[in-house]
């Protein structure tokens, strides 16, 4: 079954390369990152792992934690480790599950038959403290994933859920925002001190409001 936004993130008990991890616990009161591998040892794979734990700083900065899977045995993923910090230049630094009977795949449907029936495609699901999905993206095997544009995201996805805003086409962290329809303009008036620009009724601009 999909797990879809607003879905509560199926729970689970694993063995990582950092120890044993059950997921809810894990993540306590942050924002996480669970994101799944084709197979260890891959070229792909082992790029996106490098950028991953380069990104540490920033992943903190947001209050994000990420973990990563692959369907590969933990004694694959320890040998596999030495050869990221080699080729990438950065030691693991998050933990990476290892679900050889593939009992986190399947609760997430990583796993599309019609693209490879053992191998998990490239998932990536941003889950909330409160501990529900807000961003699902499923890239193929053959294409590494931008976690450039997963940061950004994260940005707009922490911004939007304290402010009554959204963020426009291409938006990037200090740009300006739109007003969500359901508020009035007056009520955005005493919301946004900065002030808004009324394009359209519906189409309200306004700059950035934690900035």
């Amino acid at each position: 079954m999909a797990v879809r936004l607003g879905d509560v993130a199926p729970d689970f008990e694993v063995d990582t390369t950092q120890g044993k991890v059950k997921f809810h616990d894990w993540l306590g009161s942050s924002w996480g990152v669970l994101f799944s591998h084709p197979k260890d040892f891959t070229p792909v794979c082992t790029t996106e792992l490098g950028v991953v734990a380069k990104l540490k700083p920033e992943w903190e900065k947001r209050n994000v934690k990420v973990i990563g899977l692959s369907v590969d045995p933990l004694a694959d993923h320890e040998k596999w480790k030495g050869d990221i910090e080699e080729t990438q230049g950065t030691a693991l630094n998050f933990p990476l599950i290892a679900d050889p009977d593939r009992k986190v795949s399947d609760l997430y449907d990583m796993i599309h038959p019609n693209a490879n029936d053992t191998l998990t495609v490239r998932s990536v699901f941003v889950i909330g403290p409160d501990k529900k999905v807000k961003l699902t993206i499923t890239y193929p095997a053959s294409t590494g994933r931008n976690f450039d544009e997963i940061l950004r995201v994260i940005d707009s996805l922490q911004l939007t859920a304290n402010h009554s805003v959204a963020t426009p086409v291409n938006w990037k962290d200090g740009d300006d925002c739109i007003i969500v329809p359901a508020l009035s303009d007056a009520d955005a008036e005493k919301k946004f001190p900065k002030g808004f620009k009324k394009l359209k009724p519906y189409l309200r601009i306004t700059p950035q409001p934690n900035k």
